[in-house]
């Protein structure tokens, strides 16, 4: 095992909520990746997902369906995901997320 997986297995048995994406070594930027996967409380619960877009989906799905809190750090970036991009009770905003909506729709 290499410094840099060692590292990055730590910090992925650290992460709360997370997406990950592991690109093969000498992979251009818009290659596709190797794996796309995701992290709830340090465990790789989700893994081969094939891209990011659909790897949040299914962050949110899970999030939804195991009745998870969002981590306090996070609260507004979820928020904002949830109601304003998804479109999901839309009408109950946090004051950060309303500007937020006010100037993405300017």
């Amino acid at each position: 095992m290499d410094v840099d997986h060692k590292s990055s297995r730590t910090a992925m048995a650290e992460t709360v909520f997370g997406i990950f994406v592991i690109r093969k070594e000498g992979a251009e930027p818009g290659d596709d990746p190797a794996d796309v996967g995701i992290i709830l409380e340090g465990v790789d619960v989700l893994d081969e997902l094939g891209n990011v877009p659909f790897a949040v989906a299914m962050l949110l799905a899970l999030v939804y369906a195991l009745n998870l809190s969002y981590p306090p750090e996070l609260k507004y970036t979820f928020e904002a995901q949830q109601k304003i991009i998804m479109e999901l009770d839309g009408n109950k905003l946090s004051s950060k997320a309303q500007t937020l909506k006010t100037l993405l729709s300017c």
